[in-house]
């Protein structure tokens, strides 16, 4: 692979990598999973249990996991075409991925924060 179509597969590859990581992390859908995780995040006894269920509420933490799993479906790898170029393209994908979602949640937010300042004008109107 030229490196051109690694850094092209590096952006590509880390929209579906960012993706399932916000998703399982922030989305409604996986919302009764990830309470019972912070819950025995928070009250785990033992400090194995509480770091491994953290793993499953920070997008950050699991970026690397979902991370893995998308090497091992693709066998991507970056610079080098042996087991260097495989942790490289980890932690490259790993970075560009937290890079998206923290725009996806900036956008979030300020939508969010739009649609609030929306409803307080059409208060303030229909009063």
């Amino acid at each position: 692979m030229t490196l051109c179509s690694q850094i092209v597969w590096l952006f590509v590859l880390a929209i579906p990598i960012a993706c399932v990581s916000w998703t399982v992390t922030h989305e409604e859908v996986f919302k009764e999973p990830r309470e019972f995780c912070v819950n025995k995040c928070k009250t785990g006894k033992a400090a194995l249990t509480r770091k491994f269920f953290y793993l499953f509420t920070c997008e950050y933490c699991f970026s690397h996991y979902v991370t893995i799993a998308f090497l091992l479906l693709t066998g991507y790898h970056l610079l080098l075409a042996d087991w260097r170029g495989y942790i490289i393209a980890g932690f490259s994908l790993v970075w560009i991925a937290n890079i998206y979602m923290s725009l996806f949640g900036f956008i979030k937010q300020d939508i969010k924060k739009e649609k609030i300042e929306i409803a307080e004008i059409e208060k303030k109107t229909k009063e």
